[in-house]
């Protein structure tokens, strides 16, 4: 196929996925893959056709969705443009992942102080309205169990509302990974050298890692997990964020395993899965980083 049809293709799979996010639960699956023609567009275009490309597919979707498609196709115009620009560069893998997530985390951050000011919209307010109007309709209908006092009401809802800046990052994370698994694939089959992530069987964090996690734990174990204090709000998300990132070692260390003894590649697939639905299993993370146990599997 000519370049100028698989731009054409791309810009209209750039289409669907914008005029997706009026359709419950679709939205999330087109969020979630919403940079990937974007990148790819932006890699092999000239910076020209690029934008004539992008403004009739902002066009079309302005016109049939309104406004809002050109807010959420803006959010994410900007993210896509840095990856694109990096691999045009051939900045390594890393460090484009990197400034990606940074920039979706500083739009998302963005975006609520801008709603907060313009339209007086206030998510956490909307969070605890929301979250007090739903146990208010399930305890009128006596759905609610009896031990259920407003003190535990409260306490649920601070507790959504210093996980947001986690749910941020976790989701920025997932997006700039999703749209690099998938650009990068396509970008490469195209004849492209887009950088790639270090095989999983070779992560290794660094091993004072080990030594931070502890230290947050038992500063987390002192401070009291009640509060609004800027201590209990940053504990509240760097513990689980931290534990996530060991659970990705974990996955790592089964996936090197995997590799050194030549088991099915389903295997460790399989066994990550584990490791994500169980969070304690993070704790083999820590001893993967913390001691060499890596070399009683090596082979001799």
């Amino acid at each position: 196929m000519k370049t100028g049809v698989k731009s054409m293709l791309w810009s209209a799979a750039a289409l669907l996925l914008l005029l997706a996010i009026v359709v419950p639960l679709m939205n999330v699956l087109a969020a979630a893959v919403m940079m990937v023609p974007v990148v790819i567009l932006y890699t092999k275009l000239s910076r020209r056709s690029f934008v004539i490309h992008m403004a009739v597919v902002y066009a079309i979707g302005t016109v049939v969705l309104g406004p809002s498609a050109l807010i959420v196709g803006l959010f994410f115009l900007i993210p896509s443009i840095v990856m694109g620009h990096l691999y045009r560069k051939g900045v390594p893998a890393r460090k484009v992942l990197t400034a990606v997530m940074l920039t979706l985390l500083g739009e998302s951050l963005l975006q609520l102080v801008l709603a907060d000011l313009l339209f007086d919209f206030s998510l956490i307010h909307e969070i605890r309205m929301t979250i007090t109007d739903t146990i208010d309709s399930l305890n009128s209908e006596g759905l609610m169990p009896n031990t259920w006092t407003a003190e535990v009401t409260e306490s649920y809802i601070q507790n959504l509302i210093h996980s947001i800046p986690l749910a941020l990052i976790v989701v920025s994370f997932l997006f700039t990974v999703i749209a690099h698994a998938i650009a990068g694939r396509a970008l490469r089959a195209s004849g492209l050298a887009i950088p790639k992530l270090q095989a999983p069987h070779k992560w290794m964090l660094p091993r004072i890692f080990v030594l931070y996690y502890l230290i947050v734990l038992l500063v987390d174990m002192a401070v009291p997990n009640s509060g609004t204090s800027f201590m209990t709000v940053t504990l509240h998300n760097l513990v689980p964020l931290m534990q996530l990132t060991l659970s990705i070692q974990a996955m790592g260390f089964f996936f090197f395993i995997a590799n050194e003894r030549k088991w099915n590649k389903a295997i460790p697939v399989l066994l990550s899965v584990v490791v994500a639905v169980f969070p304690p299993f993070s704790l083999i993370g820590v001893l993967d980083v913390a001691f060499p146990i890596r070399r009683a599997f090596k082979k001799s």
